[in-house]
């Protein structure tokens, strides 16, 4: 019995460390996602009316007979694509939009050279 005893005691920071690490993980888990409120802040009838075109383009294409190759090239053309269009596409990342940007990889890395002082 005294072995078990003196085996539990030899424990007990790590037991401390584990509740520690496990206060500390909950805490900034709840914490983190509130930086996000700063961001873009959506109305909410901001994309109805967006979505109403898109609905009076679908009712349409349902009334008339399937469109031709040429007829979907040309609609495909005039945006992103056919249904969404040209809509948001100035809000969306691409290539030519994104060359200034960096990458995680180059974050981390300068956050690294910040802590060694390298």
């Amino acid at each position: 019995m005294k072995t078990i005893a003196s085996v539990l005691f030899i424990f007990r920071p790590v037991r401390f460390l584990v509740v520690a690490f496990t206060c500390a993980l909950v805490l900034f888990s709840n914490a983190f996602p509130a930086f996000a409120i700063d961001s873009y802040q959506s109305n909410p009838t901001e994309g109805t009316t967006q979505l109403l075109d898109i609905q009076r383009k679908t009712d349409e294409a349902a009334k008339e007979p399937p469109q031709g190759l040429k007829q979907v090239q040309e609609e495909s053309n005039k945006g992103l694509n056919e249904v969404q269009g040209a809509a948001d596409i100035d809000k969306q990342k691409r290539p030519e939009n994104s060359q200034g940007a960096t990458s995680v990889e180059e974050k981390a890395k300068n956050l690294l050279e910040k802590i060694t002082g390298k």
